[in-house]
């Protein structure tokens, strides 16, 4: 799987542009996802791996946007948000729950 997301390609910056280029990892809401190749930069969220069928991480999509509405962002995709809920910092920190 690490293989899959760190895939990069010497023809295409983008991963969605790239045919070769399958699995997407968004950080920011540790999320996988299986890239859409339709020419835009929709993916489908699994929830295992394709290869081993481990269960991947639960998406943190949802706490996230809670996090953030408890800090008074009602629209963060459109405000101006810290800096650490723009990758998979606001999580990282946690310490583990006993």
């Amino acid at each position: 799987m690490t293989e899959m997301v760190t895939h990069t390609c010497p023809q295409h910056a983008n991963a969605f542009d790239c045919p070769d280029h399958l699995v997407y990892y968004v950080s920011q809401f540790d999320e996988y996802g299986l890239i859409i190749h339709d020419g835009g930069a929709a993916f489908l969220a699994i929830v295992f791996c394709p290869w081993c069928g481990r269960r991947l991480p639960e998406s943190k999509r949802d706490l996230w946007f809670t996090e953030l509405a408890a800090h008074g962002f009602d629209e963060p995709l459109e405000q101006e948000i810290p800096d650490d809920y723009r990758s998979d910092q606001w999580y990282a920190k946690r310490s583990p729950i006993s």
